[in-house]
């Protein structure tokens, strides 16, 4: 996003409110209906659903990470991706009017621990 857009998001002053608390709230949300949203993925109990937004001034944009966690015996691989696709989407959503060169990038699954595969990446 431009450098202004940031500092409106960094203020809280844009049209829409506070970016950061209702996109993180929306990825929580959306963690939790993954389920619901992705066909013959199996609904999960969550114990833990963690958005942790970033102001990165040299995008500059919002780095955006989610941490879940079950006590199941399976990943949360794609509720954790869900959580942050949809932050991502509410972001853009509440600052569009003001910003219409943004984009997403880089939606990556950086660790994963359970389930069949077992064990991916580097834990954080």
């Amino acid at each position: 996003m431009r450098e202004e857009t940031l500092e409106l998001v960094t203020k809280g002053n844009t049209p829409k409110g506070d970016v950061l608390t209702v996109a993180r709230i929306a990825g929580i949300m959306a963690a939790k209906k993954t389920s619901d949203l992705i066909p013959l993925c199996h609904p999960l109990p969550l114990s833990k659903v963690d958005i942790n937004l970033s102001i990165n001034t040299d995008l500059p944009g919002i780095d955006i990470k989610v941490t879940v966690r079950t006590f199941g015996k399976t990943g949360v691989e794609m509720e954790a991706l869900t959580g942050v696709t949809i932050t991502a989407l509410t972001i853009y959503d509440m600052i569009k009017a003001v910003d219409k060169t943004m984009s997403i990038n880089n939606i990556i699954l950086t660790f994963k621990d359970g389930g069949k595969s077992g064990q991916f990446g580097v834990k954080p």
